[in-house]
């Protein structure tokens, strides 16, 4: 099992979202790196700290996990969507997606301020790397501990 961070902002889909859906297709990531992770590294039941970024409290606010396996991204054919690739083929796709599905929303929300006061702890946590501005990042068991107890 994996462990990751998947970054959303609370006003396009929150964590409140995912609950109410249950299950939702993680669409519109267009970085090669954040797809890599999606298309070659996730697994069904890899953990997910589901993150809310560009909001007042940016930080952990829930559990995901990761419910299916890596497919196209349906939205980088559709030329109504934001996230339309002309140059991505059906035969030849670019992008790809998994579903991630609802475990729980935290107790509080556990801000991204916090987290860097304990950025010694959090040793190597992407997150907190300067300049990292990927949507999808791995994140070891012992952060993943460690996030989950400061609960």
């Amino acid at each position: 099992m994996r462990y990751w961070l998947m970054k959303t902002e609370p006003d396009e889909f929150s964590i409140d979202d995912l609950a109410k859906k249950k299950v939702e297709p993680w669409t519109g990531v267009r970085n090669y790196q954040a797809r890599n992770f999606m298309r070659d590294g996730m697994q069904v039941g890899d953990g997910v700290l589901f993150y809310h970024s560009s909001c007042e409290v940016p930080g952990v606010a829930g559990i995901a996990e990761v419910s299916s396996a890596a497919y196209p991204d349906p939205s980088q054919f559709d030329r109504k969507s934001d996230y339309y690739d002309a140059a991505s083929k059906r035969e030849e796709p670019r992008w790809y997606l998994v579903e991630v599905k609802f475990k729980r929303k935290l107790k509080r929300t556990i801000a991204l301020t916090e987290l860097k006061e304990r950025a010694a702890e959090l040793e190597g946590f992407p997150l907190l790397a300067r300049g990292n501005r990927l949507s999808v990042l791995p994140v070891t068991k012992a952060q993943w501990d460690f996030i989950l107890k400061l609960e």
